[in-house]
Order: C-alpha cells, then sequence, then structure tokens
C-alpha cells in the first residue's frame, strides 16, 4: 500500500492554516483592539506582548499558500479567480499593517497616532477578509470543467460579509484573553472587563453560522443532521458550551489568567473543525476533492521531501520564541 500524498498534503495545508489562525489570531486582535485603550502606554504593552512573535506568526500563512500552489495547483487557480479581490486587500493590510507595527515606535508623538490609525485598520482590514474567504469557502464556488465560471464578486453577498465580522470577533476574543495573560494592573482588568461581552458575541455568531450554513449550503445540512452524524458530531456544540462556562468563570474570578485564552483558543478550533466536518473532502466546495485537485504524484512526493526539513524547523523556532519570552511582561519591558 503506497503512501497517500494527497491526504499528507491535505492535512499539511490544514495544519498551516489553523496555527496561523490561532497564532497570528491573537496578533492581528490586538489592533482590532487597540481603539479600547487610549492610554499610550497601555498601548506599548499591547505592541510588546507581540512584538517577538508577530512576524514569525505569519510563517504559517506563507506556507499553507506554497503548499497549496505546489501541491493542489487547481484548487490555487481557482481561489485566485474567485477570491482575488479579498485575498489582494488582505496581503496589502499586512503589509501595511506590519509597517506602521515598526514605525509606531520610531515615531514622534506628533505622529504616532497615524501609525496607530494605521495599524488598527489594516488589523481589521486583514481580519474581515480572511473571515469573507473562509465565508466564501463555505458557501461554495461555481466551478464547470475544473474552470471557476463565478464572478469576481460572488464573495460579495451576507453571508461571506457575516463571517468576516465574525472572524473579526473570534480575534478580538483571542487578542483579550493574551493580553490577560500577558500583562498586569491596569490593562489586564480592562481586558478582564471586556471579556465576557465579547465572548457573548462570539457564542451569538457561532450560533448564528452555524444555522446560516446549513441553507446556504445543502450539503452540510445532510452532514449535519442526518442520522447517526448527528450523534458524533454532538460534541463539538457541547464543547463550545463548556468553553464559554470556563471563560465566564474565570472572569467573575478573575483568576488563573491563562484559562481565558486556552478556552478562545479551543473555541476557535471548534469552529474550525466545524468547517473541515462540513466540507470534508471537498478542497474547492462543493464538488472538487482534495483528491481531484491534487498535482503529479512525483511533484507532491519531491516536495514532501522539503516539508519534512521545513515544518519542524518552524516548529522548534515558533517554540522557543514563545519560550524564551514567556511570563507577563511590564512597562519597562521594551522589544524593540
Amino acid at each position: 500500500m503506497g503512501i497517500d500524498l494527497p491526504l499528507i498534503w491535505f492535512v499539511i495545508i490544514v495544519f498551516s492554516m489553523l496555527m496561523y489562525i490561532v497564532m497570528d489570531g491573537f496578533d492581528l486582535g490586538i489592533g482590532i483592539l487597540y481603539p479600547a485603550l487610549k492610554d499610550n502606554q497601555d498601548r506599548d504593552l499591547m505592541m510588546n506582548s507581540v512584538a517577538p512573535v508577530w512576524d514569525g506568526n505569519e510563517t504559517w500563512l506563507v506556507l499553507g499558500g506554497a503548499a497549496l500552489f505546489g501541491a493542489f495547483p487547481l484548487a490555487y487557480a481557482i481561489v485566485l479567480d474567485a477570491l482575488s479581490i479579498p485575498l489582494t486587500f488582505m496581503l496589502l493590510a499586512l503589509i501595511f499593517r506590519g509597517v506602521a507595527f515598526e514605525f509606531r515606535f520610531r515615531a514622534d508623538e506628533s505622529h504616532r497616532r497615524h501609525w496607530d490609525h494605521a495599524f488598527i485598520w489594516g488589523s481589521i482590514i486583514a481580519t474581515f477578509m480572511q473571515g469573507i474567504v473562509v465565508g466564501a469557502f463555505i458557501q461554495g464556488f461555481h466551478v464547470e470543467n475544473r474552470v471557476f465560471m463565478g464572478g469576481y464578486f460572488d464573495w460579495f453577498s451576507p453571508f461571506p460579509l457575516f463571517c468576516g465580522l465574525g472572524l473579526v470577533v473570534a480575534y478580538a476574543l483571542l487578542a483579550c484573553g493574551w493580553l490577560i495573560m500577558k500583562t498586569e494592573g491596569h490593562l489586564r482588568r480592562t481586558m478582564y472587563r471586556v471579556l465576557r461581552p465579547l465572548t457573548l458575541f462570539m457564542v451569538t455568531v457561532i450560533a448564528a453560522i452555524s444555522l446560516w450554513t446549513p441553507i446556504v449550503n445543502e450539503a452540510v445540512f445532510e452532514r449535519w443532521f442526518s442520522l447517526p452524524n448527528l450523534f458524533f458530531f454532538l460534541p463539538v456544540p457541547l464543547l463550545v458550551i463548556t468553553c464559554t462556562w470556563l471563560i465566564f468563570k474565570s472572569a467573575k474570578r478573575q483568576q488563573h489568567d491563562s484559562i481565558p485564552f486556552l478556552a478562545a483558543l479551543l473555541l476557535i478550533f471548534l469552529g474550525f473543525t466545524g468547517l473541515g466536518i462540513s466540507i470534508w473532502p471537498n478542497l474547492i466546495p462543493p464538488a472538487i476533492s482534495f483528491r481531484d485537485a491534487a498535482g503529479p504524484s512525483e511533484s507532491l512526493g519531491f516536495m514532501l521531501v522539503g516539508a519534512l526539513f521545513i515544518i519542524p524547523v518552524i516548529l522548534v523556532y515558533t517554540y522557543w520564541s514563545y519560550y524564551v519570552f514567556r511570563g507577563k511582561i511590564t512597562p519597562d519591558q521594551g522589544y524593540h
């Protein structure tokens, strides 16, 4: 029995995207929460909490995009055709946000607020566009004879736009948990105050998307609500309820500062798992599976050799950077 190369590469891409959403999510969420804090010292702390790791987090996005191009060229071509506009805006926002991140610390007081606005809008637009991409995948693409036949603005419809807003809330919740875990004093207390409202928004978004998804995609309805699948997938909503309870309990007691972040991470993971359950085994919903979209076996095997080297290196680097900069930060610490 040979190695199932398409399945291995599908797992690699899913893992890369999950790592990106989890790790760059709270990073982008810092910019989304930025308007809630007006004090420059609090804003400096927010920036410094992610300064050592923010650029490394985006490595996973690069890896996922490169893997999609090399392993599933058909899917890559369709995605670029269908989502060229939101993907372009996302990349421009990420670039603009990265520039603002670096220049803010070097600007004088009269110019710092301009870079603050650039950081805020870069974070919001990048997140919103990522949510649109996720919503477009759930909604599906109009493909005929392995060619995208839809319009360039098919993504501009209520469901993907709502998913964009939902991801903004999700990343803000991740950032709130991150700042509770990494900071002390006034900033930590402020984040605990906004933790409950953000969690309520997040759960509302999850419920709305869960009810809306079967409407926009009949195959999803069959996948989730047919028997015995309904019983197999029941742990997903139960775990969502458990995570919500843990966050509310933590917000009340304001102890064990790592719990809000870990529970928010699990909520995001459950949402990602729900997406995977909904579209499996399609890489381009509703009809092109990852096997149909895969490139030649020779190419997949050749690239896998490189992936087996580069992925452990990225994992070790990521672990080491988070380990070195573990613990809470204080106002006198700076990484710029």
